[in-house]
């Protein structure tokens, strides 16, 4: 009897825990609606965002939560999750707020990755598709970048088409699919960290770096 009560015990507090996380709030990069009205309301407060409280998170809030979390000692990767709303203050609900990839860690992702892979990739062979999604995640596993897709997609400097409005445009099935798939684990870049177009980039920086594959016009690297 003891071992069915431990064992129910260890259940519920499994369950609980799962809830405890489905719960949690991330504000970031795209996000609108009341959640990030409070967040910029803080920030203003506190002196990190000059700019209007206007519910719409974009370049003057993300860069105003990368300058709080600098000066309190967080990861600086411009979203807002558990540790940075804390250290705000701010305990918000699930309700109020909203973004463009929909309800959801998984779908948010996938949308997120697509529009990038539109943005970057359109034109290019699949396989390189599923390979610039696949760069984003490989970053968002490396302690050097930010620790979330929006927050690779979005890290200052990080992608031309975030600062020329081409990551706004709706993606294709094509993307979609590309996109779906490196999620899925599928990474024909190898494991690079960098991707570039040759014909195109004037960076002496990039250049530096290894490529560890070629596909279609783009070279991925490490």
């Amino acid at each position: 009897m003891k071992r069915i009560l431990r064992r129910l015990s260890a259940l519920l507090l499994g369950a609980a825990l799962l809830f405890a996380q489905a719960q949690a709030v991330t504000v970031y990069w795209g996000m609108s609606g009341e959640n990030v009205r409070k967040l910029q309301q803080k920030l203003v407060q506190y002196g990190y965002l000059k700019g209007a409280v206007d519910g719409v998170f974009g370049q003057a809030t993300y860069d105003a939560v990368v300058y709080f979390q600098k000066k309190n000692g967080l990861k600086a990767d411009g979203v807002a999750g558990d540790a940075t709303l804390a250290a705000l203050g701010l305990s918000l609900g699930s309700s109020g707020s909203s973004s463009r990839g929909g309800s959801g860690s998984y779908s948010q992702n996938l949308n997120l990755l697509a529009r990038l892979v539109y943005a970057e990739a359109r034109g290019e062979p699949y396989t390189g598709q599923v390979a610039v999604a696949a760069v984003v995640l490989n970053r968002v596993r490396s302690a050097s970048f930010p620790g979330s897709v929006s927050g690779v997609i979005y890290q200052s400097g990080a992608f031309d088409v975030v600062y020329d409005g081409q990551i706004n445009l709706s993606p294709n099935e094509t993307a979609l699919r590309a996109a779906q798939d490196a999620l899925n684990g599928w990474d024909p870049s190898g494991g690079a960290l960098y991707y570039y177009n040759p014909a195109k980039s004037s960076s002496s920086w990039i250049w530096s770096r290894r490529v560890i594959t070629v596909i279609g016009k783009h070279s991925f690297a490490v």
